[in-house]
C-alpha cells in the first residue's frame, strides 16, 4: 500500500503531474487559435461554445500548430530546462543547446507536441474531475442531492446505492492520479529518447571538452614552467649562498659579493615569477582565453640565466642569430623551453658546465642544452616520482609548432634538442 502511494502521490509524481499541467499551460495559446478557426468553419459560436466538437475540433487544429512553433531553436533548452527539473531523468542523458540538424528538431518537435497534446488532456481533467468525484461522493450524505438530476443520472437517488457515491468518487480521483502517473512515467521515457543529444550534440561536446582541455594543460605547462623555474632557481641561489656563508670566509669581499647576487638574483626571478603567476590566475578568474598566455621571450634570456647561474653549476650560452625578429609565438614558446631546460640542468650538473646553445638558421630556430651526467653517464639519473611533466611539456610545446623535440642521455651528458619552425608560427 505504501509503494502504491508513493508511485501515486509522491514527490516524483507530483512533479511529474505539475510538468503535465504545465504543457497544458502552454497549449492554451494553440488552442484559442484553433476555437477561432474551427468556429469559424462550423458556425459553432467559436471561443465561448459549450459544444465537444468545437473544443476538440480546437485541440486537432492547435497540435500541428504547436509542432510547427517546436521548430524554433530555442524551444529545446526550454523542453529540456522543465524536463529536467520535472521528469525525474537524469541530466545527463539531455541535449544541450539549440537543436542542430533535421533528426533533432524533428525529435523535439515530437516532444514538445506530445508533452503539450497530453498536458492538455490532463490539466482538462485535473480541472473537471475533482469537483465532479467530490459531487458524486457528496450524494451518500445528502439526500437532496440524491434527488437533484446529477443522483438521478448515477441512479443513486434511493435505497443501499445510496452509499456507493463515496466509494465511487474515491475511485474517480484514485483514477485521475494513476492517469496522470502513467503519463508522466511515459512522458519521462520518452524524454532521453527525444530530447536526447543527437551525434552533432556529442560531436559539439566532444569539441567543447577538448578545447577545455587544451586550456587547462596550457595553464598547467605555464603554471609548472615559471613556477617551477622559480622555486628551483630560488634553491639554488639560496644552497650557494648558504655554502659561502658556512665555508668560513666570512670577510672575503668576493664570497660577500657572491652572497650579495645570489639573493638579488633570488629577489629578481621571484618578483618576475609573481608577475607571471598574476596573470595566469587572472585568466583563470576571467575565465576568457584567447589562445594565447602571458609569458616572456627571448629577449628575456639574459635575466633568465643569471636567474639560474648560482654559482653552483655554471651556464655557457652561444647565441647565433636575430632572436628579436623571431615571431612572438616562436619566441614565447622557446623561452619556456629554454627555461625547462636550464631547471633540469642546474639540478643534476652539481659542479659542472651546463652548455646552451640558440641558433636561427633559416626558418628554423634550434635549441640545445646538455649537462655532464653523474659518472660520465654510467649511473642513470634518478627520476622524480612524479616527475616527467616538464620534458612532456616541452615535447608539447614544440609539437603546436609544428616542430621537434628529444631529450635523454648522449655520450655521458644529458641532451635536450629542440627544432622551432620559424616560417609556420606566422
Amino acid at each position: 500500500m505504501r509503494r502504491l502511494c508513493g508511485t501515486l502521490f509522491g514527490q516524483t509524481a507530483r512533479r511529474r503531474w505539475l510538468h503535465l499541467i504545465l504543457g497544458g499551460a502552454l497549449f492554451m495559446p494553440y488552442w484559442l487559435v484553433g476555437t477561432v478557426v474551427v468556429g469559424a468553419l462550423t458556425g459553432g459560436g467559436g471561443l465561448f461554445a459549450g459544444s465537444l466538437t468545437v473544443q476538440f475540433g480546437a485541440y486537432g487544429v492547435g497540435l500541428p500548430l504547436a509542432a510547427v512553433t517546436a521548430l524554433f531553436p530555442l524551444t529545446r533548452p526550454m523542453s529540456v530546462a522543465a524536463a529536467r527539473a520535472l521528469c525525474g531523468v537524469e541530466a545527463g542523458r539531455f541535449a544541450e543547446g539549440p537543436a542542430r540538424g533535421r533528426s533533432a528538431r524533428a525529435r523535439t518537435a515530437g516532444w514538445y507536441t506530445l508533452h503539450l497534446g497530453a498536458g492538455a488532456l490532463l490539466s482538462g481533467a485535473s480541472l473537471a474531475l475533482p469537483p465532479f468525484a467530490v459531487s458524486v461522493a457528496a450524494l451518500s450524505f445528502s439526500a437532496g442531492l440524491r434527488r437533484s438530476e446529477l443522483g438521478r443520472l448515477w441512479h443513486l437517488d434511493q435505497g443501499w446505492l445510496a452509499w456507493a457515491g463515496l466509494p465511487l468518487g474515491i475511485l474517480m480521483l484514485l483514477a485521475l492520479a494513476a492517469v496522470a502517473a502513467a503519463t508522466g512515467r511515459l512522458l519521462a521515457a520518452a524524454a532521453p529518447r527525444l530530447l536526447g543529444p543527437s551525434p552533432a550534440d556529442r560531436l559539439a561536446a566532444a569539441e567543447r571538452r577538448a578545447a577545455e582541455l587544451a586550456v587547462r594543460n596550457r595553464l598547467a605547462r605555464e603554471l609548472h614552467d615559471s613556477v617551477g623555474h622559480a622555486l628551483s632557481a630560488v634553491t639554488l641561489q639560496a644552497g650557494a649562498a648558504r655554502r659561502v656563508l658556512d665555508s668560513g670566509a666570512r670577510s672575503a669581499a668576493a664570497d660577500l659579493d657572491f652572497v650579495r647576487e645570489a639573493l638579488t638574483a633570488i629577489e629578481q626571478t621571484t618578483r618576475r615569477t609573481v608577475g607571471e603567476l598574476d596573470a595566469v590566475l587572472g585568466l583563470l578568474r576571467s575565465g576568457e582565453d584567447d589562445g594565447t598566455l602571458p609569458a616572456p621571450g627571448l629577449e628575456a634570456l639574459d635575466a633568465l640565466v643569471r636567474g639560474a647561474d648560482p654559482g653552483a653549476a655554471r651556464v655557457a650560452l652561444t647565441v647565433r642569430g636575430e632572436l628579436a625578429d623571431l615571431p612572438e609565438a616562436v619566441s614565447r614558446e622557446a623561452y619556456r623551453i629554454v627555461q625547462e631546460g636550464l631547471t633540469n640542468a642546474v639540478r643534476h650538473a652539481r659542479e659542472e658546465t651546463v652548455t646552451a646553445r640558440i641558433a636561427l638558421s633559416g626558418d628554423e630556430l634550434e635549441i640545445t642544452m646538455e649537462n655532464p651526467l653523474p659518472d660520465g653517464g654510467r649511473t642513470a639519473p634518478v627520476a622524480r616520482p612524479d616527475g616527467g611533466r616538464g620534458l612532456r611539456g616541452v615535447a608539447e610545446r614544440a609539437r603546436l609548432l609544428g616542430g621537434t623535440a628529444e631529450a635523454g642521455p648522449v655520450d655521458g651528458v644529458w641532451r635536450l634538442a629542440a627544432r622551432l619552425p620559424v616560417g609556420g608560427a606566422r
